[in-house]
């Protein structure tokens, strides 16, 4: 493969470095570098709905076939663009990790069909509301940003914990140790590799947990049958059922990925030389990941959202050519439609999805804390006071599930809700108190803020 540190190609005068034409002996590498940075995120994630929702090889197969074609189809739209779809920037896309426990929590709740039925609703909610971008997007500042990511992070933790232990929660002494031994190489892969490698840790240890699985007896590797190549199902979970109420969590996340899409989209654009439009390419973006999310909540997945991870691999090869990332989704789509890779997959044993899902999903929690941090909690703010209750609201029903259970139906959906619950609290507090911040929202003497631009509007 070529190194990170390989020199960018050269760009004909009067070409902007992002759209350089890249030759095609060097097209095919670099492109790979894309995925290999990206391709645990898919994995995993599909590996944890399996396990979730007790899916049959053969579905989870047909479900990892589906979410590897979308990221290449994010990848394509979001590259090379079509009228005002796509901000034609080197993006690639993802299944959302923070979506995934979102789409989990309400098939467990409410069924897979509703499931599914919401993730269309929050797709449709994000195109809904672009025209009012601006606006919405001062709703989700880095404090309720950080709780929101916080809570989803520690809600999934439990949900990957099952994955070991098994519904009742008593897990057997193998598979436990199965799951540590595959944090272990995690840590271990991480650790020890260096560049995009470094960014394949996951990856990595799982294809360790695998091993070890079958060579110690601590698990079985048991591929689908299938061969050839074919099309991921249609409806997997059925006609889907459409419940607002139901679809909250994902509703209220979908407005939150407008903050993230802006900073991604302000940092990469940075990146290849862009002078960033947010106003413009905002916009772009997210009907882009909308319209794969439309078209995934067909095929039983949940969000589909723009990554940064290749971000940092421009920063590193200085290869800030589309045209790249645009690879980097004819190779995706190749493999989700190749069967034997994705029924291959399918096979992993479930206590070394969990082990890989506990380290992803540990790592969104201490993403929330880092905005958190942002948001400057110190000092003689209501920041906070804010904070504090919003994740007290956040925990409640996660530390005591029954909490609610006497309340009426829509009532228990939204305090029910850890994400929801905590999410709208901070919202709400922040309207409420923030005109009593005497800070003024200015950072303190000797204080410089981090991390702003990733959730400032457009002016």
């Amino acid at each position: 493969m070529t190194p990170t540190t390989a020199p960018a190609p050269p760009v004909e005068p009067g070409t902007a470095p992002v759209d350089a034409r890249v030759p095609a002996r060097r097209l095919l590498p670099l492109a790979a570098q894309h995925v290999l940075a990206m391709i645990a995120a898919p994995v995993s994630t599909v590996f944890l709905t399996a396990g979730t929702l007790r899916l049959a090889p053969g579905t989870t197969a047909s479900l990892l076939s589906a979410v590897l074609i979308l990221c290449g189809a994010g990848a394509l739209l979001q590259s090379l663009g079509v009228w005002r779809i796509g901000a034609r920037l080197p993006f690639v896309m993802l299944p959302g990790g923070a979506a995934t426990a979102l789409f989990l929590q309400i098939a467990q709740d409410h069924g897979t069909p509703t499931a599914a039925g919401s993730v269309l609703l929050a797709a449709a909610l994000l195109i809904a509301v672009l025209p009012l971008y601006a606006r919405v997007v001062r709703l989700f500042p880095p404090l309720v940003m950080g709780v929101t990511v916080l809570l989803i992070g520690i809600a999934m933790i439990r949900v990957a914990a099952r994955l070991v232990t098994g519904p009742d929660g008593e897990g057997e002494p193998r598979a436990v140790l199965l799951a540590g031994l595959t944090v272990a190489a995690t840590v271990g892969a991480y650790v020890l590799l260096r560049g995009v490698w470094r960014q394949t840790a996951i990856l990595t240890g799982m294809a360790a947990g695998v091993l070890l699985a079958v060579v110690t007896g601590l698990g079985a590797f048991a591929p689908a049958p299938g061969s050839g190549f074919s099309l991921p199902a249609l409806l997997p979970y059925g006609t889907p059922r459409f419940d607002v109420l139901a679809a909250l969590p994902l509703l209220v996340f979908s407005l939150t990925t407008l903050a993230e899409i802006t900073g991604q989209t302000v940092l990469n654009s940075e990146t290849v030389g862009r002078t960033p439009d947010p106003g413009r390419d905002v916009p772009r973006v997210a009907r882009a990941d909308a319209l794969v999310s439309l078209v995934g909540g067909l095929f039983g997945t949940s969000l589909m959202v723009t990554s940064a991870e290749n971000i940092g691999i421009g920063r590193l090869t200085g290869v800030r050519s589309r045209f790249v990332t645009a690879g980097a989704g004819v190779l995706l789509i190749g493999v989700g439609l190749a069967t034997p890779v994705s029924r291959a997959l399918a096979g992993i044993p479930e206590a070394v999805v969990g082990g890989s899902s506990l380290v992803v999903y540990a790592v969104i929690a201490v993403m929330g804390v880092e905005m958190l941090r942002r948001a400057e909690l110190s000092g003689a703010g209501t920041g906070s006071m804010v904070a504090a209750l919003a994740l007290a609201a956040g925990l409640l029903p996660l530390l005591t599930p029954g909490l609610y259970d006497g309340f009426p139906g829509w009532a228990r959906t939204i305090l029910g809700s850890g994400v929801v619950a905590g999410t709208l609290t901070a919202v709400l507090l922040t309207a409420l108190l923030g005109r009593f911040d005497r800070r003024g929202g200015e950072p303190e003497p000797g204080h410089a803020k981090t991390g702003a631009p990733e959730l400032r509007a457009p002016e």
